[in-house]
């Protein structure tokens, strides 16, 4: 771009800035930035990037889990995604604002969550070993139901290397009436099976690649493991997940993945 256009293109910003004022997606303090730089500072006190988690699943470890950088639960039976990492937690500062972009639909949320991610995790996490990343997918009926995939609209907004693709489009969901959040784990693990595939023109793009697959909240990891193992069984040869926010350590044994 040329320096008179970048010139005009800064001073066009900064005059919409002062119109039309944004306010921060945490305190609603109004600013020139979707999160300002308290907030910013607070997140950046308390995340889950400040804590030892589980390399595998995402979790918190207890003290005994340190040395081997794995939960007891992924030692004792691995789920098939290979890598987590996890912005924060699920109660923790972003919560609030993740529940406005999707119960209230409002997207200017994205704007605000995804400058978290990227303030916090960008740069540690630019030389990813991945080739492609790919948003968790909502079903048709689910996607016209909210009017946009919650998960891409973050996922469109981060950085990552160059040499990372994002296909918004290659993971497909079927519908499903049940309401995976209400249920217990052994209903979740139960209701996700079957329920993702692979849109047949990248199922050769998506061979022998590391893939990474963003999703907005990880719970039990039940839709994490599924889709690790369709895109394994599709040929993928590492499934990594970045999640923006990860819930509490679960009360009871992850159930037997098969």
């Amino acid at each position: 771009m040329p320096p008179l256009a970048q010139t005009f293109q800064a001073v066009f910003a900064k005059i919409i800035a002062r119109a039309l004022p944004t306010s921060c997606v945490i305190c609603a303090a109004f600013q020139d930035h979707s999160l300002c730089n308290a907030c910013a500072r607070h997140i950046a006190s308390t995340s889950l990037i400040n804590y030892e988690c589980c390399s595998q699943c995402g979790i918190t470890l207890e003290g005994s889990e340190v040395t081997n950088q794995h939960c007891h639960q992924c030692e004792l039976n691995p789920p098939n995604y290979d890598e987590t990492y996890c912005l924060d937690r699920y109660d923790g500062l972003l919560q609030p604002a993740l529940h406005e972009l999707k119960y209230q639909k409002r997207l200017a949320f994205a704007h605000g969550l995804a400058n978290a991610w990227n303030l916090l995790f960008a740069n540690s996490l630019a030389n990813t070993n991945a080739a492609y990343l790919l948003p968790v997918p909502l079903s048709e009926q689910k996607l016209c139901l909210r009017g946009f995939n919650q998960s891409w609209e973050l996922a469109r907004r981060i950085q990552c290397g160059l040499h990372i693709q994002k296909l918004p489009n290659a993971l497909k969901r079927h519908h499903h009436e049940q309401q995976q959040a209400s249920g217990n784990r052994a209903m979740r693990n139960s209701a996700i099976q079957g329920m993702f595939y692979i849109e047949e023109k990248y199922r050769c793009l998506l061979e022998n690649q590391n893939i990474i697959v963003f999703d907005d909240v990880m719970t039990s990891g039940s839709t994490l493991n599924e889709i690790a193992t369709v895109l394994k069984d599709n040929g993928a040869s590492r499934v990594i997940n970045w999640v923006l926010l990860r819930t509490s350590r679960p009360t009871q044994p992850r159930a037997q993945h098969v």
